[in-house]
Protein backbone atom coordinates (compact mmCIF):
# COMPACT_ATOMS: atom_id res chain seq x y z
CA UNK A 1 0.00 0.00 0.00
CA UNK A 2 1.18 3.49 -0.87
CA UNK A 3 1.67 6.23 1.55
CA UNK A 4 2.97 9.84 1.36
CA UNK A 5 5.47 10.39 4.09
CA UNK A 6 7.53 13.91 4.67
CA UNK A 7 9.54 15.78 7.22
CA UNK A 8 9.35 19.71 8.08
CA UNK A 9 12.77 21.30 8.16
CA UNK A 10 13.05 25.16 9.45
CA UNK A 11 14.63 27.11 11.91
CA UNK A 12 12.40 27.21 15.29
CA UNK A 13 13.18 30.47 17.65
CA UNK A 14 14.21 29.75 21.03
CA UNK A 15 11.72 29.93 23.39
CA UNK A 16 8.81 31.05 20.68
CA UNK A 17 6.15 28.05 21.40
CA UNK A 18 3.61 29.80 19.83
CA UNK A 19 5.22 31.63 16.36
CA UNK A 20 6.94 28.06 16.33
CA UNK A 21 3.80 26.04 16.64
CA UNK A 22 1.89 28.60 13.76
CA UNK A 23 5.28 28.01 11.62
CA UNK A 24 4.55 24.54 11.61
CA UNK A 25 0.87 24.61 10.99
CA UNK A 26 1.26 27.14 8.37
CA UNK A 27 3.81 24.62 6.59
CA UNK A 28 1.42 21.55 6.45
CA UNK A 29 -1.61 23.47 5.83
CA UNK A 30 -0.22 25.63 2.94
CA UNK A 31 -1.32 25.52 -0.54
CA UNK A 32 -3.77 22.81 0.58
CA UNK A 33 -7.56 23.12 1.75
CA UNK A 34 -7.63 22.16 4.86
CA UNK A 35 -9.92 18.76 4.25
CA UNK A 36 -6.92 17.54 2.06
CA UNK A 37 -4.09 15.71 3.60
CA UNK A 38 -0.83 17.00 2.54
CA UNK A 39 0.77 13.23 3.32
CA UNK A 40 0.32 10.25 5.64
CA UNK A 41 3.17 10.76 8.33
CA UNK A 42 5.19 14.13 8.90
CA UNK A 43 8.36 13.83 11.16
CA UNK A 44 9.09 17.23 12.92
CA UNK A 45 12.93 18.28 14.60
CA UNK A 46 13.53 17.50 18.05
CA UNK A 47 12.83 20.04 20.55
CA UNK A 48 10.85 21.92 17.26
CA UNK A 49 8.42 23.83 19.78
CA UNK A 50 11.44 25.66 21.83
CA UNK A 51 14.81 25.48 20.62
CA UNK A 52 16.95 23.64 21.83
CA UNK A 53 20.17 25.43 23.74
CA UNK A 54 17.94 25.67 27.06
CA UNK A 55 20.76 27.10 29.75
CA UNK A 56 19.87 25.38 32.53
CA UNK A 57 17.26 22.96 34.58
CA UNK A 58 14.93 26.03 35.54
CA UNK A 59 14.62 26.99 31.68
CA UNK A 60 13.64 23.59 30.88
CA UNK A 61 10.86 23.32 33.69
CA UNK A 62 9.89 27.20 32.36
CA UNK A 63 8.92 25.75 28.58
CA UNK A 64 8.48 21.89 29.36
CA UNK A 65 5.20 21.10 28.69
CA UNK A 66 2.88 17.95 29.71
CA UNK A 67 2.01 15.46 27.45
CA UNK A 68 -0.79 15.41 26.22
CA UNK A 69 -2.43 17.88 27.94
CA UNK A 70 0.24 20.74 26.55
CA UNK A 71 -0.75 23.42 24.26
CA UNK A 72 1.74 21.99 21.88
CA UNK A 73 0.57 18.40 21.97
CA UNK A 74 -2.97 19.39 21.54
CA UNK A 75 -1.96 21.75 18.67
CA UNK A 76 -0.50 18.60 16.59
CA UNK A 77 -4.01 17.10 17.42
CA UNK A 78 -6.00 19.46 15.84
CA UNK A 79 -3.65 19.46 13.01
CA UNK A 80 -3.57 15.95 12.49
CA UNK A 81 -7.64 15.52 12.57
CA UNK A 82 -8.12 18.12 10.63
CA UNK A 83 -5.55 17.08 7.56
CA UNK A 84 -6.13 13.36 8.31
CA UNK A 85 -2.21 12.22 9.22
CA UNK A 86 0.07 11.01 11.57
CA UNK A 87 2.46 13.58 12.84
CA UNK A 88 6.13 12.81 15.22
CA UNK A 89 7.55 15.65 16.46
CA UNK A 90 10.43 16.48 19.42
CA UNK A 91 9.58 18.32 22.32
CA UNK A 92 10.95 18.99 25.96
CA UNK A 93 8.11 17.14 28.34
CA UNK A 94 7.04 17.95 31.67
CA UNK A 95 6.23 14.46 33.48
CA UNK A 96 5.81 15.11 37.40
CA UNK A 97 9.25 16.68 38.79
CA UNK A 98 10.92 15.02 36.10
CA UNK A 99 11.77 16.44 32.54
CA UNK A 100 12.56 14.69 29.58
CA UNK A 101 13.58 15.44 25.78
CA UNK A 102 10.69 13.22 24.37
CA UNK A 103 8.76 12.91 20.78
CA UNK A 104 5.31 12.51 20.48
CA UNK A 105 3.28 10.85 18.00
CA UNK A 106 -0.53 12.05 17.18
CA UNK A 107 -2.46 10.88 14.70
CA UNK A 108 -5.88 11.35 13.56
CA UNK A 109 -7.79 9.97 15.91
CA UNK A 110 -5.62 11.78 18.46
CA UNK A 111 -3.03 11.25 21.06
CA UNK A 112 -0.97 8.21 20.35
CA UNK A 113 1.88 7.75 22.72
CA UNK A 114 5.14 9.32 23.93
CA UNK A 115 8.83 8.36 22.94
CA UNK A 116 11.45 9.91 25.79
CA UNK A 117 15.28 9.78 24.00
CA UNK A 118 17.18 6.84 25.84
CA UNK A 119 20.77 8.03 25.01
CA UNK A 120 21.29 11.95 25.95
CA UNK A 121 23.62 14.16 24.58
CA UNK A 122 26.10 15.77 26.23
CA UNK A 123 24.79 18.59 28.30
CA UNK A 124 21.44 17.15 28.27
CA UNK A 125 22.55 14.97 30.91
CA UNK A 126 21.97 17.95 33.24
CA UNK A 127 18.94 18.73 32.10
CA UNK A 128 16.39 15.88 31.27
CA UNK A 129 16.16 12.80 32.57
CA UNK A 130 17.00 9.98 30.74
CA UNK A 131 13.77 8.15 28.40
CA UNK A 132 12.38 5.29 30.93
CA UNK A 133 9.85 3.86 28.25
CA UNK A 134 11.14 0.93 25.64
CA UNK A 135 11.37 1.53 22.21
CA UNK A 136 8.12 0.72 20.56
CA UNK A 137 6.10 0.31 17.59
CA UNK A 138 2.94 1.66 16.09
CA UNK A 139 0.52 0.72 13.64
CA UNK A 140 -0.97 3.78 11.63
CA UNK A 141 -2.97 1.28 8.94
CA UNK A 142 -0.40 2.06 6.06
CA UNK A 143 2.87 1.42 7.88
CA UNK A 144 4.08 0.14 11.03
CA UNK A 145 6.58 2.95 12.67
CA UNK A 146 9.23 3.47 15.31
CA UNK A 147 10.80 6.38 16.77
CA UNK A 148 13.97 7.34 17.78
CA UNK A 149 15.67 10.95 18.72
CA UNK A 150 18.53 12.11 17.26
CA UNK A 151 21.78 10.78 19.22
CA UNK A 152 19.71 7.67 19.29
CA UNK A 153 21.25 6.84 16.09
CA UNK A 154 24.93 6.76 17.62
CA UNK A 155 23.38 3.43 19.28
CA UNK A 156 23.24 0.82 16.53
CA UNK A 157 20.66 -0.83 19.07
CA UNK A 158 18.27 1.44 19.18
CA UNK A 159 17.00 1.38 15.15
CA UNK A 160 17.80 -2.30 15.39
CA UNK A 161 15.40 -3.26 18.46
CA UNK A 162 12.70 -0.82 16.21
CA UNK A 163 13.34 -2.98 13.20
CA UNK A 164 13.25 -6.27 15.15
CA UNK A 165 10.10 -4.84 17.16
CA UNK A 166 8.46 -4.82 13.30
CA UNK A 167 8.79 -1.49 12.66
CA UNK A 168 9.04 -0.70 8.70
CA UNK A 169 9.53 3.12 9.09
CA UNK A 170 11.97 4.87 11.84
CA UNK A 171 11.04 8.40 12.40
CA UNK A 172 13.84 10.16 13.88
CA UNK A 173 13.17 13.98 14.97
CA UNK A 174 16.51 15.29 15.71
CA UNK A 175 18.94 18.61 16.51
CA UNK A 176 22.25 17.53 14.47
CA UNK A 177 25.41 19.55 15.47
CA UNK A 178 27.51 16.77 14.41
CA UNK A 179 28.38 15.94 11.21
CA UNK A 180 28.26 12.06 10.87
CA UNK A 181 24.62 11.48 11.12
CA UNK A 182 23.21 11.59 7.87
CA UNK A 183 25.77 9.13 6.51
CA UNK A 184 25.49 7.06 9.69
CA UNK A 185 21.32 6.78 9.10
CA UNK A 186 22.47 5.46 5.34
CA UNK A 187 23.94 2.44 7.42
CA UNK A 188 21.12 2.24 9.72
CA UNK A 189 18.46 1.79 7.22
CA UNK A 190 20.73 -0.80 5.47
CA UNK A 191 21.48 -2.72 8.10
CA UNK A 192 17.85 -3.45 8.94
CA UNK A 193 16.39 -2.63 5.54
CA UNK A 194 13.58 -0.26 6.89
CA UNK A 195 12.80 3.19 5.48
CA UNK A 196 14.33 6.06 7.80
CA UNK A 197 12.71 9.96 7.80
CA UNK A 198 15.85 12.35 9.50
CA UNK A 199 13.76 15.72 10.35
CA UNK A 200 16.62 18.28 11.23
CA UNK A 201 16.58 21.82 11.83
CA UNK A 202 18.20 24.90 10.60
CA UNK A 203 20.25 27.80 12.24
CA UNK A 204 21.64 28.44 15.54
CA UNK A 205 20.75 28.92 18.99
CA UNK A 206 22.60 31.31 20.15
CA UNK A 207 22.13 31.71 23.87
CA UNK A 208 24.87 34.07 26.11
CA UNK A 209 28.47 32.85 25.55
CA UNK A 210 26.30 29.51 24.36
CA UNK A 211 26.01 28.60 20.74
CA UNK A 212 25.15 25.55 18.63
CA UNK A 213 24.97 25.59 14.83
CA UNK A 214 22.40 22.80 13.30
CA UNK A 215 23.74 21.33 9.90
CA UNK A 216 20.17 20.68 8.49
CA UNK A 217 20.51 17.87 6.02
CA UNK A 218 16.69 16.11 6.31
CA UNK A 219 16.65 13.26 4.97
CA UNK A 220 14.18 9.99 3.83
CA UNK A 221 16.03 6.66 3.14
CA UNK A 222 14.75 3.69 1.57
CA UNK A 223 15.65 -0.10 2.83
CA UNK A 224 18.33 -0.09 0.13
CA UNK A 225 19.88 3.16 2.42
CA UNK A 226 19.05 5.17 -1.04
CA UNK A 227 18.72 8.38 -0.57
CA UNK A 228 14.54 9.19 -1.56
CA UNK A 229 14.85 13.17 -1.19
CA UNK A 230 16.93 15.40 0.82
CA UNK A 231 17.85 18.90 1.98
CA UNK A 232 20.36 20.87 2.60
CA UNK A 233 20.21 23.89 5.13
CA UNK A 234 16.77 25.80 3.73
CA UNK A 235 13.74 25.62 5.12
CA UNK A 236 11.30 23.01 3.53
CA UNK A 237 8.84 20.68 3.73
CA UNK A 238 9.25 17.70 2.06
CA UNK A 239 6.92 14.44 1.01
CA UNK A 240 7.27 11.81 -1.19
CA UNK A 241 5.37 8.53 -1.92
CA UNK A 242 6.65 4.87 -0.61
CA UNK A 243 5.71 1.21 -0.31
CA UNK A 244 5.98 0.43 3.35
CA UNK A 245 6.13 -3.23 3.05
CA UNK A 246 9.40 -2.88 0.84
CA UNK A 247 11.05 -3.41 4.73
CA UNK A 248 9.42 -6.66 5.32
CA UNK A 249 12.11 -8.21 2.48
CA UNK A 250 14.90 -9.07 4.36
CA UNK A 251 16.46 -11.36 1.72
CA UNK A 252 19.76 -10.15 1.28
CA UNK A 253 21.37 -12.49 -1.58
CA UNK A 254 19.64 -15.86 -1.94
CA UNK A 255 20.99 -18.04 0.89
CA UNK A 256 21.32 -14.75 3.11
CA UNK A 257 18.81 -13.05 5.12
CA UNK A 258 18.83 -10.24 7.49
CA UNK A 259 17.15 -11.52 10.50
CA UNK A 260 17.36 -14.96 9.94
CA UNK A 261 20.89 -14.89 9.61
CA UNK A 262 21.50 -13.34 13.05
CA UNK A 263 22.84 -15.64 15.97
CA UNK A 264 22.11 -14.10 18.94
CA UNK A 265 24.21 -16.34 20.90
CA UNK A 266 27.48 -15.21 19.94
CA UNK A 267 26.44 -11.15 20.37
CA UNK A 268 26.46 -11.26 24.69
Amino acid sequence: MQMKIGFYQFNPKFGKIEENVKKVESALYRGTARRAPTADLIVLPECFNTGYLFLDKEEVARFAEEIPGGYTTQKLIKIAKSKKMFIVAGLAEKHGKKFYNSAVIVGPGGYIDTYRKIHLFNEEKLLFSPGNKPFKVYDIKKAKIGIMVCFDWYFPESARTLALRGAQIICQPANLVLPHCPNAMITRSLENRVFSITANRIGQDVRGEKRLTYIGKSQILSPLGEKIVSASEEEVLKICEIDPSQADNKKILRHNDLFKDRRPKFYQ
